[in-house]
């Protein structure tokens, strides 16, 4: 054999040997520059909140980890998402979403989104659950959970403006929920801000009567006496307050409408940086201090979970809120 061809096969030899390797060294080195954690909502939000609490200690548990969280509000979280699809599938692009980009607006947008909420992603984990709170002005003529749905019920459609965070937000479906099963003949007025916060503000003010809103945004309004918590609508009594019924326990039985925040990048991640990620994230939320922080931002932190637990989760969550979309009929324009 000549000696040209001799080098040849010895450099394809050593090439052969070395991209082998390629993978494992990266998922090794895996970080080896800052993350980014995309949110699809504006700095100090309740997502927001909750991104920033799941970054700080998330970056304690990955080897040289540091997580940036990066704000991308637009259309609660579509835009978000939909620029996240065409990020590199490396894991330094992640994002934690809520039911609203990819529950709700796959469901209620006209034609879809351009995203598939399943496909297009990379699963990694869920974060936790979060209930919302029914609330009202305090110049509201019901005082709890029961009087507030006989009051609904019993009233003219128009009478009580409700207020939420924007169209096709999590609130504002939560409200049309609660109009379809109270059999409501006819459509409440509402009035939609920018924000869950001017959202409470609007009713606290008595510029609208009440809400369903965000837990982590009427908190504080709500100790303050600003507005009256009536009920919570989630599964469960919250841990926030523990004295505030849920509307199933008697106002109305069997409704039940709840957020959710997971961690997702774009599809491809390499199954060793999803899986370094997912554990991350577990160890973090695993954390009692996380998950008190967590409950501020009104998330109700869940346990380990893998990512193929949370792609099953997505897929339930979307079929869900396809029947609330459908029965409220909410829709919204691309």
């Amino acid at each position: 054999m000549s000696t040209p061809r001799r080098r040849a096969l010895a450099l394809l030899a050593g090439l052969a040997a070395a991209f082998p390797l390629a993978g494992p060294v990266h998922a090794q080195s895996f970080p080896d520059h800052p993350i980014t954690l995309v949110t699809g909502f504006a700095p100090g939000g309740s997502t927001d909140i909750a991104a920033r609490f799941v970054a700080d200690r998330m970056q304690a548990h990955l080897p040289n980890g540091r997580i940036v969280v990066e704000n991308r509000p637009g259309a609660s979280g579509v835009v978000a998402a939909d620029w996240l699809r065409r990020q590199p599938a490396d894991g330094y692009t992640i994002m934690l979403i809520e039911a609203s980009s990819h529950s709700v607006a796959p469901n209620a947008i006209r034609g879809g989104t351009r995203y598939n909420p399943i496909d297009d992603f990379t699963p990694i984990a869920i974060v936790g659950t979060g209930p919302l709170l029914l609330i009202a002005s305090n110049d509201f003529p019901a005082r709890d959970a029961v009087a507030a749905v006989r009051l609904l019920r019993e009233s003219p459609p128009d009478r009580f403006t409700y207020a939420s965070s924007g169209v096709g937000s999590i609130p504002q479906l939560a409200a049309e929920l609660l109009r379809v099963r109270l059999g409501t003949h006819g459509e409440f007025p509402h009035a939609a801000y920018r924000s869950g916060g001017q959202m409470v503000e609007s009713i606290a003010r008595n510029e609208t009567g009440w809400g369903i809103a965000v837990l982590a945004s009427a908190a504080q309004q709500v100790r303050d006496g600003r507005v009256r918590g009536l009920a919570v609508t989630g599964p469960r009594r919250t841990p926030a307050f523990p004295d505030i019924p849920t509307l199933a326990e008697g106002a109305l039985p069997g409704f039940e409408i709840e957020t959710y925040n997971a961690i997702i990048g774009p599809r491809g991640i390499p199954g060793p940086v999803q899986a370094a990620l997912n554990r991350a994230i577990n160890a973090a939320i695993a954390e009692p201090g996380l998950r008190e922080r967590l409950q501020t931002a009104g998330v109700d932190a869940v346990g380990p979970n893998t990512p193929e637990e949370t792609r099953t989760f997505l897929v339930e969550q979307l079929s869900r809120f396809q029947e609330i979309v459908r029965s409220t009929g909410v829709t919204l324009e691309p």
